[in-house]
């Protein structure tokens, strides 16, 4: 079994920057894809991010693009995003999900799910 812990968030004022963190612990997931989904109140949960077991193979969601970059730490088993020029419309609940294969885009293809942390965006 994997578990993924994420850490990391807070509440920040639009246009500065935030890093989250994900730990993996239990059953490696170091050659399988790692990402980010986010869900805001009232809406769908959707794809930020995703990195592939190789670190090189990145993608992003394109509300993010240009903004996050994901990367991964492979002695620390971590993942993380790092989210500049914030904006209100990043608040949202953000996940760190897993799995065993390469990457992907769709929430129903992750094995593996974090609890969430918020991150909360001000005007």
């Amino acid at each position: 079994q994997v578990q993924l812990v994420e850490s990391g968030g807070g509440l920040v004022q639009a246009g500065t920057s935030l890093r989250l963190s994900c730990a993996a612990s239990g059953r490696t997931l170091s050659s399988g894809a790692m990402g980010w989904f986010r869900q805001a109140p009232g809406k769908e949960r959707e794809f930020v991010s995703a990195i592939g077991g190789s670190g090189v193979s990145t993608y992003y969601g394109d509300s993010v693009k240009g903004r996050f970059t994901i990367s991964r730490d492979y002695a620390k088993n971590t993942v993380y995003l790092q989210m500049n020029s914030l904006k209100p419309e990043d608040t949202a609940v953000y996940y760190c999900v897993g799995r065993r294969l390469p990457v992907a885009t769709r929430r129903n293809e992750y094995d593996y799910w974090g609890q969430g942390t918020q991150v909360t965006v001000s005007s």
